[in-house]
């Protein structure tokens, strides 16, 4: 211990999130820069799901299904993706959309991680799992492909392909995501900041660090 270190202040920061957003990447890597500028903030994330395709067959949908039913296009969603791509380089996120060739059911990859949360390797498993998906393509609602990137963040392979095979904690996703909508979080990333103070989108790291102020003068 460094006894002329000024002690850190710990916080507490919610991050609503959905495994298949891409503005959910992009802003997960920005709170980490935030946090990487001040030393002086101890920070305990606490991943919340947030489902942004709840009704949908655990099988997932062709990319191209679900571009023309959710952005009316091809065309649209190509352009969106450049803009969040360019976006993402200037984060070191390595977005690669035409990899992609379903897009998921994310309730199970949501269920892994709150199993990942009591071994401490949460944080480890959301950034695995995004990268498989943005920059691989991988489908991260097969349980195979969820075991191997569990098993490679460091979590038991045996006890990851057991809880994704019993549906373990499906209801308490499914009550969390309730739970975001009742608190009028409608999309995501959102970040809720020392319990008080939330903040919507993929914000720049300095609006972060200024929550961040607001959220230690109230503790």
């Amino acid at each position: 211990m460094n006894l002329l270190s000024p002690p850190r202040a710990r916080l507490p920061i919610e991050v609503v999130f959905d495994l298949v957003c891409p503005w959910c990447f992009l802003g997960t890597r920005r709170l980490r820069r935030a946090l990487r500028a001040r030393p002086d903030v101890l920070a305990e994330i606490h991943w919340r799901p947030f489902l942004l395709n709840p009704d949908m067959a655990r099988e997932g949908v062709p990319r191209q299904d679900y571009f023309v039913r959710k952005f009316g296009g091809e065309e649209r969603a190509r352009r969106l993706h450049a803009t969040i791509a360019e976006l993402g380089r200037a984060e070191g996120v390595p977005f690669r959309f035409d990899r992609i060739r379903r897009v998921p059911q994310s309730l199970d990859a949501h269920r892994l991680v709150r199993l990942a949360a009591r071994e401490g390797l949460a944080d480890a498993l959301v950034d695995a799992l995004f990268l498989a998906y943005f920059a691989e393509g991988a489908d991260i609602g097969d349980h195979d492909t969820l075991t191997a990137i569990a098993s490679a963040v460091g979590l038991d392979a045996f006890a990851a392909r057991r809880h994704l095979a019993t549906g373990a904690e499906a209801e308490q996703v499914h009550a969390d995501n309730l739970r975001a909508h009742r608190l009028g979080i409608n999309g995501v990333p959102c970040f809720v900041i020392g319990g008080r103070n939330a903040i919507a989108g993929a914000q720049e790291p300095e609006v972060l660090e200024r929550l961040l102020d607001v959220a230690l003068v109230e503790e």
